[in-house]
């Protein structure tokens, strides 16, 4: 079983169509025409919200589609990986180089051309991504920016929809020169590499986006040391009478809980486990249309 595959046998048995199924994702039915005959990959559940939108509509159980897509998804990657990997176009390469800090971008461009699709294009590369894309997932929220856009670059609201998704789901590998000219060109403003740390820096465009500038960093870190569990923690542990049936995300709350100076008991644990699980502390938000 594959995404292609149970979306069409639920398409069938509730009797509806792609057009359908298009409406109710927001996207174009020629972007669904295209998934359901493999000539697009399922896109990455965690850059998307296609697959809510469609599991509603063919009424299949949460995250089924996604873990679906998961499995597609890491196995093409398994056969990706043992290929060769091409060299970006030229027109991706240009850009991204034009854009980079004055005072480095002859010896990045004298890199880029010594190493093509080396270490270094693809680091940068793909970081580009990750900031690109990171902007375009928060406005891809925003409604209003969507039509905006759709009217600026003469496109419908679901064309510019499956533009964005189509992006979220790229990668260093599979980058297009649309990619490039739809997002990466207008998102970012410049960047700059530290090529002894390989610490580098993001500017968006402000005309395109209201989001900051960042920065990434390889920073050696060492492991944490693990934390010496309290005693008495560890004696209400051991006592079924008093922790019962008490859970991993509970126990972990426990644990993080710090008195400095002080040395609980496990009668005091025992009352902050009864305190966690009593639905009177914890009042459940009013849901949209319903009275406080």
């Amino acid at each position: 079983m594959n995404v292609s595959l149970l979306i069409r046998q639920r398409l069938a048995y509730l009797g509806l169509d792609q057009k359908d199924l298009a409406a109710a994702a927001q996207v174009t039915e020629s972007y669904i025409s295209q998934l359901l005959a493999h000539k697009k990959a399922p896109p990455s559940p965690k850059r998307t919200d296609i697959y809510e939108k469609i599991g509603k509509v063919l009424k299949l159980p949460r995250a089924e589609l996604a873990k679906l897509a998961d499995l597609e998804r890491n196995e093409e990657l398994r056969k990706r990986v043992s290929e060769v990997p091409r060299p970006l176009f030229e027109e991706c390469r240009e850009m991204i180089v034009r854009k980079c800090d004055l005072a480095r971008r002859k010896e990045v461009q004298r890199i880029f051309e010594k190493e093509p699709f080396g270490e270094l294009e693809r680091l940068v590369t793909q970081k580009l991504l990750d900031f690109a894309q990171g902007i375009a997932r928060e406005e891809l929220k925003r409604e209003e920016w969507l039509r905006r856009l759709a009217q600026h670059t003469d496109r419908s609201y679901a064309q510019v929809r499956v533009s964005i998704l189509e992006f979220l789901d790229v990668d260093v590998f599979d980058i297009s020169v649309e990619n490039c000219i739809s997002f990466l060109d207008p998102i970012v403003d410049a960047w700059d590499i530290d090529l002894k740390s390989f610490g580098m820096s993001f500017v968006p465009n402000r005309r395109f986006t209201a989001a900051g500038a960042k920065r990434f960093e390889f920073a050696e870190q060492k492991p944490p040391e693990p934390a010496a569990m309290e005693p008495g923690l560890e004696a209400f542990l051991n006592d079924r009478s008093l922790s019962g049936e008490v859970t991993g995300d509970e126990v972990a709350f426990l644990k993080s809980l710090k008195l400095r100076g002080r040395r609980p008991s496990p009668i005091y644990y025992y009352r902050e486990l009864q305190n966690l699980r009593d639905p009177l502390h914890f009042p459940s938000a009013a849901q949209p249309g319903e009275s406080e």
